[in-house]
């Protein structure tokens, strides 16, 4: 497995700290905007890469991408939009960076209805309660229906699994987050295993699997050592997100790596089982003592102590193989 983290485009305290801690492997996001060159311009991601092996660390993952909600809606001006992600594609096969983490979720990514809830010590976490949304007025695209979201990852699908076949660069598919269906009128798809499963075999790939996220999965209801097997069986865990949760896809809340309701270690273990050889990262880290929540679930004491228990754990799995 790849100790990985989510890391700025550019070198900040992170870079340094995670060599110290061993971390060698980047999840990145696009760069930003450079001297009129796209984020997902070949010169910019290449830029970008350098700036990691000047650091000694290897991007394995894209975790961003340019606007694609006119894709998922179905609107007008989504060609445009895939082939800019089909760009981004090609560009990344170029450049040997091996795994894309994309998302179907529509109108808004990942949403929570608090990011100050207070877990042990006092530290912050962020959670979502869904009856604080039942009032929420609609988005601007209205009531959008599950049968139209699923037409259009297809139509995605079909136009950027050829790219990524031939660019070999693994479109990892994330669960929407929260699993619940319908936030403001707009349908969530993918928000369970079975789910994942129906995307990825929209268009059958080799390079078309799935960010297999704790978290998300676990909130779903998911027994997650069940959904690692499931999917390493079919070689589709492309990237994954080590966290945990307290808690269902009504109301939950996240949780430090040790105080949710998975069994972290039996999940590492069957990640070794199966060989997984591909990244993986903490997310949604506790926000702690001295720091001022400004970036819920990315604050930095968090993530150090994710990435040393996710190494205790990698240590232990691997002593059993």
């Amino acid at each position: 497995m790849q100790l990985a983290e989510f890391f700025s485009s550019e070198p900040d305290q992170l870079w340094s700290l995670a060599k110290q801690m061993g971390v060698n492997y980047a999840v990145g996001p696009l760069p930003r905007e450079l001297n009129g060159m796209k984020p997902w311009d070949y010169h910019n991601l290449l830029l970008m890469k350098q700036r990691f092996d000047n650091n000694g660390i290897e991007l394995a993952v894209i975790e961003s991408a340019p606007s694609t909600n006119l894709i998922k809606l179905g609107l007008p001006g989504r060609d445009e939009e895939i082939a800019v992600m089909q760009t981004l594609i090609t560009n990344m096969g170029a450049l040997g960076i091996p795994v894309l983490c994309y998302n179907f979720m529509a109108q808004f990514g990942w949403f929570r209805t608090s990011t100050s809830i207070r877990t042990r010590g006092e530290a912050l976490v962020s959670g979502y309660d869904h009856s604080l949304m039942k009032d929420a007025p609609l988005t601007e695209a209205g009531i959008v229906e599950e049968d139209r979201l699923w037409d259009n990852l297809r139509y995605y699908l079909e136009k950027i699994v050829p790219t990524a076949e031939k660019a070999k660069v693994k479109l990892a598919l994330h669960p929407d987050d929260p699993p619940i269906s319908p936030i403001r009128g707009v349908s969530r798809i993918l928000t369970s295993a079975n789910a994942l499963q129906r995307a990825i075999d929209l268009v059958p790939s080799e390079y078309s699997g799935i960010t297999l996220c704790q978290g998300t999965l676990a909130t779903a209801g998911e027994h997650i050592p069940s959904v690692i097997t499931r999917f390493a069986e079919q070689n589709k865990i492309f990237f994954v997100h080590f966290r945990d949760v307290k808690g269902n896809a009504e109301r939950f809340e996240e949780t430090f790596h040790d105080d949710g309701k998975t069994d972290m270690l039996e999940a590492m273990k069957l990640y070794y089982k199966y060989g997984y050889q591909g990244p993986a990262r903490p997310d949604h880290v506790p926000t702690m003592a001295g720091e001022d929540n400004k970036n819920p679930g990315y604050e930095l004491l968090g993530r150090l102590f994710g990435v040393g228990y996710i190494k205790g754990l990698m240590e232990a799995a691997a002593s059993n193989n």
